[in-house]
């Protein structure tokens, strides 16, 4: 067990150090391309295009790290009228339908990647599918997270209580 604790480990540290340097590749890109254009009247055809697909990355692995932390809004007005018993049906099924979701990200997300290999995008020349191949592995991230969410209680963080905690 102690194994799977560590690679858990290596792989949040590894997920969380890529998407903050694409974060920061990201901010250099969009600094390097505004301080161009003011300057010298001259946009690189790569860096509208390279911060566009460094957008998109981030935001489909930032769901899953969203997931992981449980930073996604909830909908708990309704479902905690209800007695514990349904809340926790609610709460497993929601869980199964975020694997569900990443599952289905990982399938049809895979194969809208093979079948964009074929074209390039014109600004970076890379290959289309290094655009779409974030829908699989956030799906695949979105899977992991979500079944070790199974295992804990709650879908989302709960505010109320950590604010009562900490003023005491």
């Amino acid at each position: 067990m102690q194994v799977l604790k560590k690679v858990k480990s290596f792989i949040d540290k590894a997920f969380l150090f890529t998407v903050l340097t694409m974060l920061a590749v990201m901010v250099v890109v969009i600094v390097v391309q505004v301080f161009s254009r003011q300057l010298f009247s001259y946009t690189p055809s790569w860096s509208e295009e390279l911060s566009r697909v460094l957008l998109v990355w981030i935001s489909f692995l930032g769901v899953a790290y969203g997931v992981k932390e449980k930073l996604h809004i909830a909908l708990g007005l309704v479902v905690n009228k209800f007695p514990k018993s349904v809340q926790h049906v609610f709460d497993i099924f929601s869980k199964l339908l975020l694997v569900g979701f990443g599952i289905m990200m990982v399938y049809y997300g895979y194969q809208f990647t093979v079948l964009m290999g074929g074209s390039t995008m014109p600004g970076t020349g890379l290959k289309s599918s290094c655009l779409y191949a974030c829908i699989p592995i956030g799906g695949v991230f979105l899977i992991l997270y979500g079944v070790e969410l199974l295992f804990q209680k709650g879908l989302y963080q709960d505010y109320i209580n950590e604010v009562s905690e900490g003023e005491n």
